[in-house]
């Protein structure tokens, strides 16, 4: 009987430590409008970071084309500025 006692004194303990972690995760947890607001203010979300973004990966990747169809050690580009012109 004693044992039956502490089994269920332990899954009522269990039970509301359970209770509380899950109504502070809904307290904390932001709503709706605040994720989509938090989404927007994340960056590369704006129109002229996405541009800057494609920007340089254009860069990189004719960097890439270039290194791919020369011999030329293109590591040592002065002006990796420049579209595909060695300087």
């Amino acid at each position: 009987m004693g044992s039956l006692r502490k089994a269920l004194i332990a899954v009522a303990v269990v039970s509301a430590w359970a209770g509380v972690g899950s109504a502070l995760f809904v307290l904390v947890t932001p709503g709706e409008e605040r994720v989509q607001a938090m989404l927007k203010e994340m960056p590369g979300q704006d129109p002229r970071s996405r541009e800057e973004a494609a920007r340089t990966k254009q860069l990189v990747l004719a960097t890439l084309q270039e290194a791919a169809a020369t011999q030329e050690n293109v590591t040592w580009k002065k002006n990796w500025v420049s579209s595909g012109k060695s300087t």
